[in-house]
């Protein structure tokens, strides 16, 4: 099976939160996104974006959860900002509350998805992010569901 997917290169910091933003405005809740792309590929940057695009207050500023695993902000869905990098094993995915999370109605974007076991999300927005230079980025989106299908297809209606 062939999953829909977009590729969309940004050319700044700016454009990659903008492109954050499109995506949130078009999220349904449960939505589960799940970012790939190594240190400073603009991960962070691009859920910054979709926070200002589920309506998070201008006065909670988003960074990186790397230490305190995940971040919460109100919105018009609550987001929920996870990041496994310092997650050593399974195990500790429990003990943080991801499964808990995984299961309620807000946005929830995880930072480091590739560290998940196979599996363990039936439907979610996979979005790799690639860096081609200082400032470029290709971003892939893949879905995995039909709700994130829908998601591509509105969003490709947007950029055409």
């Amino acid at each position: 099976m062939i999953n829909k997917q977009i590729q969309i290169i940004t050319k700044s910091l700016d454009e990659t939160q903008s492109l954050g933003e499109k995506t949130g405005k078009h999220l349904e809740p449960g939505t589960v996104l799940a970012l790939i792309g190594d240190l400073g590929s603009g991960k962070t940057t691009f859920v910054q974006g979709l926070a200002r695009g589920l309506d998070v207050p201008d006065d909670y500023y988003i960074t990186s959860p790397t230490y305190t695993l995940i971040n919460e902000y109100p919105g018009r869905y609550h987001l929920f900002h996870v990041d496994l990098y310092r997650i050593e094993n399974h195990a500790d995915f429990d003990d943080i509350g991801l499964y808990e999370i995984l299961r309620n109605d807000g946005i929830v974007a995880i930072e480091w998805a590739d560290k998940l076991p196979k599996n363990l999300l039936p439907e979610y927005l996979a979005i790799h992010i690639d860096i081609l230079n200082d400032e470029s980025r290709k971003i892939i989106m893949v879905a995995h569901g039909l709700r994130e299908e829908d998601l591509i297809k509105k969003m490709e209606k947007k950029w055409d």
